[in-house]
């Protein structure tokens, strides 16, 4: 029976590889058109990619967590259907008939394989596969793919898959759940919610055994010497570069202002009290966001990215603000375009929209880059100081602690206000620190005097 290779392609922005994230099949499984096949990483997202024809997968490219170059053979699969791809396949001596699939050879005919955000997932693994032959694919194990047989050969008639997310698959298989094995949750999906109801129900605690009852009923204390050794592999991997890079190449400095938001928080409650029903709730960001835009334009080296490689610094009229976001896999940043044109429960919206979608795995990569500022917070859990590491290229990045009530002097009496600092990462290279004070201390006095948030200037 002939088969068909599916290359990786060009998923955007010139990518000239991409990284295994997770595997959406394995050899032998009976497949449709269109059903996902792998889950691939690139620098700015993770998109799924799926398969152009039906078949049976008869070899794979590496294990998740291996680096594929643009038109390498992904994935081999056995298939009869070459009239829906506009190709005809042609013997090769007495072994199976080859027909590659890359950017080209079935476009006309069929669609390109379609690109679809994924959740972002930090694989397993991590070698480099080299460009893969139309013959044969290198396996984990080494050698090469071997045709299923025998018992081991998945059929159509096998109960299908559980549907979950790549996380949720990985992490069922961390902890040996089988997926089958769930009740499926809201539209036949496994959530992580349901993983860690059979973890409270079913799975002994880590290290096996029962779990240890409560000190004061009779239980001796035991020493733990086990440890946990994780490779730093895919999104967070990606994190760990960047986040490196950016200490290497950026001189930081922090600066840390205490704003009184007394008068702000009580703005933001009546807005929501009048207005919540027919506009939709605002929390403090956008708010915060709004003094940020106003302020800016007075302090354009601090809405500037810094190309060093160039020695360029690049100032922008716009303001496209980047969101720290804690997903399940780590930290992202969607961007929020043009923040300066938004009213304030757009920008609340536009809040909501890029979190879930970043938490989700399903931000565009158009939507996580090119921002020129960022903001970090971390709510209730934003402690008194923080000293946010700085977006590379940005020059700058605004981290938000968390309110809290204390007395202080206030014309000239003790008053309980509400009191929120703001401490602040700066390039050295590009802003210096008069010019960060001063563009901390314009933002602090427009939080402070609310109204000024809304004068036209």
């Amino acid at each position: 029976m002939p088969r068909f290779v599916f290359k990786l392609p060009d998923i955007g922005e010139g990518t000239a590889e991409a990284e295994i994230a997770a595997w959406r099949v394995k050899v032998g499984d009976v497949i449709e058109e269109d059903a996902p096949l792998v889950d691939m990483m690139t620098d700015k997202a993770t998109v799924e990619l799926t398969s152009p024809v039906s078949g049976t997968v008869v070899e794979v490219a590496g294990e998740a967590g291996a680096m594929v170059p643009v038109g390498s053979a992904l994935v081999v699969i056995e298939t009869s259907a070459f009239a829906d791809i506009g190709a005809t396949p042609e013997p090769q001596g007495d072994g199976p008939a080859m027909v590659e699939a890359d950017a080209g050879v079935h476009e006309a005919a069929h669609p390109s394989p379609s690109l679809r955000p994924a959740a972002h997932l930090p694989p397993p693994g991590g070698r480099r596969v080299d460009p893969a032959t139309t013959s044969a694919l290198p396996q984990a194990g080494g050698g090469t793919a071997a045709q299923p047989q025998g018992e081991g050969t998945a059929t159509a008639e096998q109960a299908p898959a559980p549907l979950a997310a790549p996380a949720v698959r990985a992490r069922a298989k961390a902890l040996g759940i089988d997926l089958a094995q769930l009740p499926p949750g809201p539209h036949g999906r496994i959530r992580h919610a349901d993983l860690d109801r059979m973890l409270a129900t079913t799975l002994p605690p880590p290290g096996g055994g029962t779990a240890p009852k409560p000190q004061g009923e009779g239980t001796a204390l035991a020493e733990r010497h086990e440890t946990q050794t994780l490779k730093i592999i895919g999104l967070r991997r990606k994190i760990a570069e960047k986040m490196q890079e950016a200490k290497r190449r950026i001189p930081h400095f922090a600066y840390v202002e205490e704003v009184d938001v007394t008068e702000l928080e009580a703005l933001r409650q009546h807005l929501n009290a009048t207005t919540a029903k027919e506009r939709g709730k605002l929390t403090l960001l956008p708010l915060l966001i709004r003094a940020l835009t106003r302020t800016l334009p007075h302090f354009p080296q601090v809405n500037a990215r810094f190309d060093d490689d160039a020695g360029e610094v690049h100032r922008h009229a716009a303001v496209h603000l980047g969101l720290a976001t804690q997903t399940p896999n780590g930290l992202i940043v969607p961007v929020i375009r043009n923040a300066e044109a938004r009213s304030l429960w757009d920008l609340a919206a536009e809040i909501t929209r890029l979190s879930t979608a970043a938490k989700a795995g399903k931000a565009a990569a158009k939507e996580l880059s090119g921002s020129t500022i960022t903001i970090t917070s971390l709510g209730a859990l934003g402690g008194i100081v923080t000293t946010p590491v700085i977006n590379h290229p940005e020059v700058a990045i605004v981290g938000v602690n968390k309110m809290v009530e204390r007395p202080m002097v206030h014309h000239g009496q003790i008053a309980i206000r509400r009191m929120m600092n703001l401490s602040s990462s700066f390039d050295h290279r590009v802003v210096d620190g008069y010019d960060a004070a001063a563009f901390i201390q314009s933002v602090k006095a427009m939080l402070e005097h609310p109204a000024t948030l809304f004068i036209d200037e």
